[in-house]
């Protein structure tokens, strides 16, 4: 049990698909600054909710369609459909249960989101059980919320402070978010002993 909890933990703060690997770092460019708290906290949702439940039908329909019909290599393509087929009922059911969140600019931004394509071609390639890719992606999820959250607060600090004018913007924010990619790193030796 603490081995799933620490592999949990590495696949949300270690192994981060915004910082560590470099995927879904579009949307955390894209936030308007009116909404910002409340639209990183709906695009984080989304996106845990999506992550969940492509990844899963995914791997379901790999293993029960694909994989005995041997057509493995039309797996990206059925993902792909998948993944925004999934985009419109997912924002619905999110707005009927929470209300107050602004999940109507969404769409976009999850349809450019690499942490579904990434996470669902990293699960494909191991034979791992769907269970374990269902905990892997709600880990993924909640490690892209979490990434969000720090690079809004981040932003929010680099308004009110005392920047250099060519620091400014984006330049502060991609050393922010090193820095943060190194911070979670350092979460390694952590959990490893």
């Amino acid at each position: 049990m603490s081995e799933l909890i620490l592999a949990l933990i590495s696949a949300a703060l270690i192994n981060n698909l915004v910082l560590h690997q470099g995927l879904a770092i579009d949307p955390l460019l894209h936030t308007r600054p009116e909404q910002r708290r409340r639209q990183v906290h709906a695009l984080g949702l989304s996106t845990l909710l999506l992550l969940v439940m492509a990844t899963g039908l995914g791997q379901l329909l790999h293993r029960l369609a694909l994989r005995p019909l041997q057509l493995e290599y039309l797996y990206l393509i059925m993902f792909l459909v998948l993944s925004v087929l999934l985009i419109t009922p997912v924002l619905k059911l999110l707005t009927r249960l929470l209300p107050a969140l602004p999940f109507a600019g969404l769409p976009p931004l999850l349809l450019s989101n690499l942490a579904l394509m990434g996470l669902s071609l990293q699960a494909n390639a191991g034979d791992h059980g769907v269970t374990q890719i269902l905990g892997w992606s709600v880990a993924c999820g909640l490690g892209f919320w979490l990434a969000l959250s720090l690079f809004a607060d981040l932003r929010q600090r680099s308004d009110n402070d005392d920047i250099p004018t060519v620091f400014r913007g984006l330049p502060i924010e991609l050393i922010g978010a090193g820095v943060m990619a190194l911070a979670f790193l350092g979460f390694n030796g952590l959990l490893t002993s």
